[in-house]
Parts: C-alpha cells; sequence; structure tokens
C-alpha cells in the first residue's frame, strides 16, 4: 500500500469504535469515527473516504437510512455490519458492496475490507 486508504467507521458503540479503529491503525489505514449517521453523511462530503464500515442498529439514522441518503450522492464503497444477519440482504439492495456479522475477528474485517476495495477497483 502506497498511499494511506482512509477508512470511515460509523458505529453508536465507542467500544467497538476503539476496537475497529485500533485494528485498522495497525493494518496501516487512516481512520475516522463518528458515532452519528448524520455526521457519516457530512464526512463523506468532506473527507472522500475510500471505503465506510457502517453500523446498521444506531439511533436516531440507522445504518439503512444512512446507506440510503449515501447513495443519493456518493459511491463510496461501503460494508455494513450488525449482529442481525438478516439485514444483510436488504442493506446489499440498498448500495452496500458487504456485510460482516458481528462479532468479527479483526483478520476477517480487514479481508473484507481488502475484497471490496479491490472489486471497487480501488
Amino acid at each position: 500500500m502506497n498511499a494511506k486508504r482512509h477508512v470511515l467507521v460509523v458505529d453508536d458503540e465507542p467500544a467497538v469504535l476503539r476496537f475497529i479503529k485500533a485494528g485498522l491503525t495497525l493494518a496501516g489505514y487512516d481512520v475516522t469515527t463518528t458515532a452519528s449517521g448524520e455526521e457519516a453523511l457530512e464526512l463523506v462530503r468532506s473527507r472522500k473516504p475510500d471505503i465506510m464500515l457502517l453500523d446498521i442498529l444506531m439511533v436516531p439514522l440507522d445504518g439503512l437510512q444512512v446507506l440510503d441518503r449515501l447513495r443519493a450522492f456518493s459511491k463510496v464503497p461501503v460494508i455494513v455490519f450488525t449482529a442481525r444477519s438478516n439485514i444483510a440482504e436488504e442493506s446489499l439492495k440498498l448500495g452496500a458492496n458487504g456485510f460482516i456479522a458481528k462479532p468479527f475477528r479483526p483478520d476477517e474485517l480487514l479481508k473484507k475490507i481488502e475484497d471490496v476495495l479491490a472489486k471497487a477497483g480501488g
């Protein structure tokens, strides 16, 4: 990896954000985190991340709503993650590029990110 890839991580659980940020930073990614769906949409506009990791179960704006709004203006690759695997199909229909079930291991997440970035031409 020559230039650091920028990953935006969106989850309303601070412990999850810390866990993911630590793993991705160690793997050489530039990581931005937010607990807000609204802020995530602003960050995509301002920071132009290479990929977004998006939790589905959040309030007040859930991940499916964020994804729906995001697709109105951005093609940034999105990997959704949630403990509820029945949401995977719905999120893929809304334009997600991948899905990973919680809980996941850091190596599983890294592999998924690399796969999605490769498919997206990054």
